[in-house]
């Protein structure tokens, strides 16, 4: 079964516990109304404005039917550019909405069966009719919800790891594309996919697409963020050394004594202690596909100038573009946001990854070294002053 009907009790159609065992990274699922009576928080206008902004990252992708060719271009854009686009065939996409528009952010609270630190971004397309990306692949799971309008999606039953794409598009479009299941979604439908599943969505009219994107690093990027991370640490002095050199047979051969000592030098690599790598994986992927810049603003008040709003009635508040995400240190903890760590408590570390705004009462319960860690974070633009309104 690939089909579903959502609930009052399970939005998934089924509890998310099943929904984990049977269908999380193993095989597609259509739910159909999870989200009955879904109105999305904001228009295509709404959209089309932002992407004429300066941070937010936006696409346009046009295709040409007669002569089967795709275009992509990349924001800011003009007001203007929009009508030039016409009624047909173009998919305006913006990332990170989640950021940018809290009422958006809501959408991921239904997921939160998933670990935050897995979820990347929400983000939304708006098509006119007959508007696409081209048949794609992507390397994540994808909850892909129906916001506006209403889109036919196609998909392959089987995954494809190393497909072949056409040479003629910067956009990564399969050069061969068998549809195996195909529906119609309507406003409140979701569609679950795994990684690897090839898939293609056409408008049937002017539609929005809401997508909740995981993260999901390869094996590749996570073993070269590693090495940096432990070269960072080694002195400079710590080189190939050789004092055991014997006169060489063959000066051009490597013998395996060389190859001995290159293992010794690289020994670091394996020396690297759990804890280490606990450390160096909570600070990669709280930076990792780091989406907007976190700074603190330039007329931001000082930290006891700060202390003092707060104790007449003023809040932080969490930049939305700061990541959170805690892991255990035997009986403490390490709080990792945006790519550096915090020693605080297990209880310390859940509450300040779950609250997104802290008052007096939240930051007098904390413990000294957190109370010190939310100074640090604010200096640097993680936390922001304001009133509570």
């Amino acid at each position: 079964m690939i089909e579903s009907t959502g609930t009052l009790q399970h939005f998934l159609g089924m509890p998310v516990e099943r929904f984990l065992a049977e269908y999380w990274q193993k095989k597609p699922l259509l739910i159909r109304q999870a989200f009955p009576g879904f109105s999305p928080p904001l228009s295509p206008e709404d959209l089309a404005g932002l992407a004429c902004e300066d941070g937010p990252l936006a696409r346009v992708v046009t295709y040409q039917r007669k002569k089967d060719t795709w275009s992509l271009r990349t924001g800011p854009f003009a007001e203007s550019d929009f009508p030039k686009l016409g009624h047909h065939d173009w998919t305006l996409l913006v990332q990170d909405m989640d950021k940018w528009d809290a009422d958006v952010a809501e959408l991921l609270v239904p997921f939160s069966f998933l670990p935050r630190w897995r979820v990347d971004d929400v983000m939304i397309s708006f098509a006119a009719e007959g508007g696409s990306v081209g048949p794609h692949i992507d390397q994540y799971d994808v909850f892909l919800v129906q916001a506006m309008g209403h889109r036919n999606w196609q998909i392959e039953a089987e995954p494809r790891h190393e497909p072949a794409f056409r040479p003629d598009s910067e956009l990564k479009l399969l050069q061969e594309f068998n549809a195996d299941h195909r529906w119609d979604l309507a406003p409140g439908d979701v569609l679950y996919l795994p990684p690897g599943y090839a898939h293609h969505g056409v408008a049937l009219d002017h539609c929005m697409t809401f997508s909740v994107g995981m993260r999901a690093p390869s094996s590749a990027e996570m073993l070269v963020d590693f090495a940096e991370d432990l070269a960072q640490k080694l002195p400079e002095y710590r080189r190939y050394e050789d004092p055991d050199l014997k006169v060489a047979e063959d000066p051009y051969e490597i013998d395996d004594l060389a190859f001995a000592r290159v293992e010794e030098a690289l020994a670091a690599w394996q020396q690297a202690d759990a804890s280490e790598r606990r450390r160096w994986f909570g600070q990669f992927i709280t930076r990792y596909r780091a989406s907007g810049d976190v700074q603190a603003g330039p007329d931001q008040a000082s930290w006891p100038q700060a202390l003092n709003a707060l104790s007449t009635g003023h809040s932080l508040y969490r930049h939305p573009f700061a990541r959170f995400a805690w892991s255990r240190e035997a009986k403490q903890a390490l709080l990792h946001v945006t790519g550096e760590s915090y020693p605080v408590s297990p209880h310390e570390a859940a509450l300040l990854c779950r609250e997104t705004v802290l008052d007096i009462a939240d930051f007098n319960g904390l413990g000294k070294a957190a109370q010190h860690a939310v100074e640090l974070l604010y200096t640097q633009g993680v936390y922001q002053l304001a009133e509570p309104e």
